[in-house]
């Protein structure tokens, strides 16, 4: 049987397996395009081959940040130490941030102070195969990536596909000098450097989200619902809310609709299978199963329930209700309000519902709870 940590393991393994393929081939092609650039005089070749080194070390982070990520959890970190290789994502946009600025500062001396460039056919033929190798290692690291959801392979890989750019443009800016005589790699180094700074910048904007707590995906928040409704004696699943601690290491809590009638034995039985169900399907821990009763048998409340539905649907911002109980003996109505982002005044727009549910239900006390639109 496969566990999560074999899975785990096999994870760490494939990730330095493919960073070592583009520490190889960084080094390669950093060197090659280092002696090329010294050898023709040319600032852009030069900064290409900075990236490519640039490139290499991303490769040597990936590894440090999957082998601490990977570290056992600790009395200190309980949900382990998954998140450092989110951190070494933000540490190889740094680096890219970094060398983009020292190169666009190279690049305008070279503006101010041009030098001769001399290319040849062997120049631009070493940057030629450089483009290839770049799209290989790019689409090589991408593909991995996506097959074992690693952020910072897919940010590695993006950077190589950009670089593929670069080298092309190298090549244009030498064509044109060739037939036309007219110097056009400094300015082509500098755009090269402010892009590279943009690529950084983007990457590190993008990292700096996750960590903030990002949005679970539309398409896995439905997959994990319909999943838990699949399970017999769940009515409805909401209110799923994920903590993500790192690759492999998924917290969640929902809440369940169940009928009333249900015993403690029979909800502690759907919900112990709900969440064996979502851990072996998604690999994602579900701290708690939120319970909600469904008492909509007698005519009288289901009228209730559809009238409540029918007002709630006048409110533009109103996206879900949910967790509806109606308490006879203490003459209360419950249920759960789930409200979009876009609300200024999430109290006066709770205010305003209630108000109306107090005038069409005047013997009942209105209990709402307010959700965010967390998930979907």
């Amino acid at each position: 049987m496969i566990t999560i940590e074999t899975e785990i393991a096999k994870r760490q393994k494939v990730i330095i397996r493919t960073s070592i393929v583009g520490i190889v081939g960084n080094f390669f092609l950093a060197a090659f395009k280092a002696f090329v650039g010294i050898l023709t005089n040319s600032i852009a070749i030069i900064l290409d081959a900075v990236n490519n080194f640039s490139d290499m070390l991303s490769s040597i982070v990936t590894i440090v940040g999957i082998l601490l990520a990977n570290k056992a959890p600790d009395r200190r970190h309980p949900m382990g130490h998954g998140r450092y290789e989110y951190l070494s994502t933000a540490v190889i946009a740094i680096i890219i941030i970094y060398i983009g600025i020292t190169a666009i500062k190279e690049s305008i001396d070279k503006i101010i102070n041009p030098e001769d460039v001399t290319y040849n056919a062997l120049s631009i033929t070493i940057v030629a195969i450089a483009v290839i190798v770049k799209i290989f290692i790019g689409l090589y690291f991408r593909k991995t990536a996506k097959k074992v959801d690693s952020d910072s392979l897919k940010a590695s890989g993006t950077d190589a596909l950009f670089d593929s750019i670069i080298s092309f443009a190298t090549i244009i800016s030498a064509v044109i000098y060739l037939t036309t005589g007219f110097k056009t790699e400094a300015y082509l180094a500098t755009i090269i450097s402010v892009l590279i700074i943009r690529s950084g910048l983007m990457m590190l904007r993008e990292i700096f989200s996750v960590i903030a707590g990002e949005r679970v995906s539309p398409e896995l928040s439905k997959n994990i619902k319909k999943s838990v409704r699949e399970v017999p004696g769940v009515k409805g699943a909401f209110d799923l809310m994920i903590h993500d601690y790192g690759t492999q290491m998924i917290f969640c809590s929902l809440n369940i609709e169940v009928e009333e009638s249900l015993t403690a034995r029979e909800i502690d039985d759907i919900s112990r299978e709900v969440r064996r169900k979502v851990f072996y399907g998604y690999h994602i821990y579900i701290s708690s199963v939120g319970i909600y009763s469904i008492n909509t048998e007698s005519e009288e409340i289901n009228k209730m329930y559809r009238r409540v539905k029918e007002l709630l649907s006048h409110y533009d911002h109103v996206i879900q209700m949910h967790g509806f109980h109606v308490d006879e003996k203490k003459r209360e109505i419950s249920f759960d309000v789930v409200l979009s982002f876009d609300v200024k005044n999430r109290r006066a727009y709770y205010l305003a519902i209630k108000r109306h549910l107090r005038k069409t239900f005047p013997k009942y006390s209105i209990n709402i709870a307010l959700d965010s639109d967390y998930s979907d």
